[in-house]
């Protein structure tokens, strides 16, 4: 599964940008409520569940009601039982009105429970023996089938639904064995109006028109086994666009007014199903490849065999430029065909084994496509990512309230870079070799961690325990202290590694091997070292002192290093044309100084680095700086091509609060036509208190453009300009455009308005407006609105909200509505108040400023005065600033 974490405020605004940007990170609803534990209480350890049957065969029939947002459905699951006679058949089954249950054995009775339906039969079922039973049921779903229709406020020609199963939400629309270790064959036939489609798994096997209903049956099969949280089932107003690679059909759908987007997304898949063949070695397993986007999808995409779901979010213009794409998505969920449906995790704690997979082909993909340096660099971000992270939970585990706490940062980019490390290690032919074995090994089964480590075993005939060990089964990576010298008599380079990792019973002491890269004036020398101690010194004779000393030049540990090198030594990895992770690492040592000599090396890369990624960082690096020197910098590297630069470099102008960054967001907006772009000087505005910004402010707010972008970003300088006039117009325009914005954006409307009318004396009218949404079909919406009734604090909403929460809705909403009475009883009075914190955050920079400059002066007129007759050759040098700017 795609996941957007939340590693990064970039993936809540721009979650499919091209490279860095597109790491699996989530914005998913929990899925099956945790159990509840008391106050530190440790957290259960889970189990894959016994197997008492053999699920081989399920057949669904589904007929939808879009109207009532119902389903009416049959399930007949054939199974047989493993080891021991089976009286009892017990299945999950949440919120499904059971209407009747017949089997091929005589039943006793069925109960159903809040959670199953148990099935007890008259006579035990014996070991192996065939049996069937049919369970005919209805459903008004508010988990695993979601519903897009005129009613809920979606454009009426795009009516749709979609099902979600993983990780266990596959038993609120059908009863099932609901766990990764039951694997079976099955078909589904949904009912749906004459000129809809309905897609599934596996392949097409009929339409036919019943004349008494006027329904459609389209009836799937999928014919190999995979699991119950893979099946899918997309039906309403859809459209494609169609391909095939060497005879596998290919096609991507969309709702039917987003189609004209989806050969941006699309385009790439041939490409990559034809990659991932080569690079993995085996064949693509299933019948089709189908994709397909819904509209607020509740993950970024779903791997469903045959069949992945996508967000509407991954469709884009081409205005953008290469500000977005879908690769990394389209990418990742592809590879999961592979890695998660051909074989499958055992039980969620070996989540890794699908997740971590996806995200790492997804990366070769990305090699592949862009090139190495692509691949570094997302490489790189990932690894700043993971370190940043001071957890030392293991990427393996037991422990976990919900199958859904697994889906984090350790199943996806650390897995990933395991599995880099790994291929590092074995060497790209031996690691294909082992994963081509590995999936054939295992093919339509399940697996566990330790299924991959047998096979590595086995071909490279080295053992693995200490690898999977100290980076699966324990915490965190290696924190080194690394510094370097050279001794000129004996011709001896030195480096000292030290790891400063606390070791303990969670976190191991690292051994890993590492290449050192020594760069001298006859050439390059690189040395292989194993790391194995707390602290040790390693010596490389060399014929003289070498101009650059590489730790890991081939970027192939996730470590967090600090390397102690010569400001001159620094400069050279700067420049290193053929070593874009030196680069980027030399960015981020360098921007720890202030000093005008770094801030020009950085302007230098900035504008003429060959590599867009190290221009991301040098501008991100100066931005960090935060002088007057760094501002003009970015001022000065305004003019790029690259459109990802071009608003880098806007964004980090933003954090300066300066009237020269003011004046740059105005010109973006006047001479920009790539809408992300404009965007991003749109928010840059919120923090002024000019003249010119409110009328600029309402022009965007009122304008048209693809998933009204333009006035989201209007909404969000308005939420920083904490101005009570802007209600009136936010609120007609939320009132009159509603069905212009996304469920995102018009959340973000209700939370502005709520936030702009927070400290007024008379809320009525934002209340009531509030008020009118509590109910809204869009859950996105509802939620929104009864936090931004939080936001409001008016206490005359209590009636409303308190109602709302004792209603026994679904747990998010509840949850949110109970919170929100609590607040709202408090009535709390807000303190904050951004506009007025800005305006003074402005003024003190400058005050600052200009204190620096008079400081400066100062120093140098007693410089001046200690060197009255400075030697000839020689100048009075500008002493280096001390003072920082404030930053708000």
């Amino acid at each position: 599964m795609k996941l957007l974490f939340l590693f990064s405020a970039l993936f809540l605004l721009l979650p499919f940008t091209s490279r860095a940007d597109n790491d699996d990170l989530s914005l998913r609803c929990s899925q099956a409520a945790p159990p509840a534990l008391a106050p530190n209480s440790p957290l259960p350890r889970n189990y894959a569940p016994d197997r008492e049957v053999q699920v081989t065969h399920l057949v669904l029939d589904i007929t939808p009601d879009f109207k009532r947002r119902t389903i009416q459905g049959t399930a007949t699951l054939h199974f047989k039982p493993v080891l021991l006679p089976v009286r009892e058949l017990k299945l999950d089954a949440v919120e499904l009105a059971i209407a009747s249950v017949t089997a091929t054995e005589k039943i006793e009775a069925y109960q159903v429970t809040d959670e199953n339906l148990i099935i007890t039969f008259a006579q035990p079922i014996a070991p192996d023996q065939d049996a069937a039973v049919t369970i005919t049921y209805s459903a008004e779903p508010t988990r695993g089938v979601y519903f897009r229709t005129p009613e809920m406020g979606y454009k009426p020609g795009d009516t749709h639904l979609f099902t979600q199963g993983e990780s266990i939400d596959a038993r609120h629309w059908y009863p099932c064995l609901d766990t990764p270790n039951e694997r079976f064959t099955s078909e589904l036939t949904c009912h749906v109006p004459e000129g809809m489609t309905a897609i599934s798994n596996g392949r097409l096997l009929s339409e036919t028109k019943d004349p008494a209903t006027g329904l459609v049956a389209i009836h799937w099969s999928q014919e190999k086994p995979h699991c119950s949280y893979l099946i899918t089932l997309v039906a309403g107003s859809l459209k494609s666009v169609q391909d095939t690679c060497h005879g596998l059909p290919l096609a991507f759908y969309t709702p039917a007014s987003e189609i004209q987007y989806a050969q941006n997304s699309f385009r790439d898949t041939k490409d990559m199903v034809e990659f991932f063949e080569k690079e993995i070695g085996v064949p693509y397993p299933w019948a089709k490849y189908y994709q397909v986007c819904v509209n607020d999808f509740v993950e970024g995409g779903m791997e469903n065999t045959s069949a992945t779901t996508l967000t509407d979010r991954t469709l884009y213009t081409d205005a953008t430029e290469n500000i977005r794409d879908s690769v990394g998505l389209i990418a990742h969920e592809l590879a999961h065909q592979w890695f998660g449906d051909l074989v499958t995790c055992k039980d969620w704690g070996n989540a890794w084994l699908n997740e971590g997979f996806a995200t790492y082909y997804e990366t070769l993909y990305d090699e592949h496509k862009y090139g190495h340096d692509n691949m570094v660099y997302e490489l790189y971000s990932r690894a700043r990512q993971i370190t940043a992270m001071t957890d030392t939970t293991p990427i393996v585990r037991r422990t976990y309230a919900s199958p859904d706490d697994m889906f984090g940062y350790l199943i996806y980019p650390k897995a990933g870079w395991v599995l880099h490390m790994l291929r590092a290690q074995l060497g790209p032919e031996l690691y294909r070799r082992c994963i081509k074995t590995y999936l054939e090994r295992h093919e339509f089964g399940n697996v566990v961690t330790e299924d991959l480590r047998a096979v590595i075993e086995e071909l490279s005939g080295r053992p693995y325990d200490q690898f999977f060990d100290q980076w699966l089964y324990h915490g965190r990576f290696p924190v080194l202290e690394v510094s370097y010298s050279w001794d000129q008599r004996a011709k001896l380079a030195r480096v000292s590694i030290a790891q400063t990792q606390e070791v303990n019973q969670d976190v191991l002491l690292f051994n890993f091997p590492l290449k050192t890269r020594f760069k001298t004036a006859s050439g390059v020398i690189d040395r292989d070292i194993q790391v194995t101690k707390k602290s040790e010194d390693f010596y490389f004779p060399l014929s003289a002192a070498p101009e650059l000393v590489r730790l890991d030049p081939d970027y192939t540990l996730l470590a967090k290093i600090q390397f102690h090198i010569s400001r001159p030594m620094l400069y050279k990895q700067l420049i290193a044309k053929d070593d874009v992770a030196g680069r980027l690492l030399a960015i981020e040592q360098l921007a720890d100084n202030r000093d005008q000599d770094t801030i020009t090396h950085l302007q230098q890369r900035l504008n003429e680095d060959p590599f867009y990624g190290v221009r991301l960082e040098a501008a991100r690096a100066l931005r960090g700086i935060h002088s007057d020197e760094a501002l003009e910098a970015l001022l000065a590297s305004t003019r790029q091509s690259d459109a990802r630069v071009r608003r880098e470099v806007l964004q980090d102008l933003a954090d300066f609060y300066e009237q020269k960054a003011y004046a740059a967001a105005l010109h973006s907006l006047e001479h920009e036509k790539n809408p992300d772009i404009e965007a991003v000087a749109l928010r840059q505005l919120g923090g002024y208190a000019q003249a010119d910004v409110q009328p600029t402010l309402l022009k965007y707010l009122h304008s048209e453009s693809y998933e009204n972008e333009l006035a989201n970003a209007a909404i969000g300088a308005i939420h920083a300009q904490d101005d009570p006039a802007y209600i009136p117009p936010l609120m007609e325009t939320l009132s009159k455009r509603e069905a212009d914005f996304t469920s995102r954006g018009f959340a973000q409307g209700l939370d502005t308005l709520a936030y702009l009318a927070r400290n007024e004396q008379n809320k009525d009218n934002v209340r009531e407006f509030l008020l009118a949404r509590v109910h809204h079909p869009k859950r996105t919406v509802q939620l929104a609105a009864l936090n931004a009734l939080g936001t409001l604090g008016d206490p005359k909403a209590l009636v409303v909200v308190s109602d709302f929460a004792r209603a026994g809705k679904a747990a998010p909403e509840q949850a949110t509505a109970e919170r929100v009475v609590t607040e709202l009883r408090a009535d709390r009075k807000p303190v904050d108040d951004f506009k007025n914190l800005r305006q003074e955050v402005m003024t003190l920079e400058k005050a600052n400023r200009d204190l620096k400059k008079e400081l400066d002066e100062v120093k140098q007129k007693v410089d001046a005065a200690g060197n009255a007759q400075p030697a000839k050759g020689h100048s009075i040098r500008k002493p280096r600033p001390e003072l920082t700017s404030p930053k708000p």
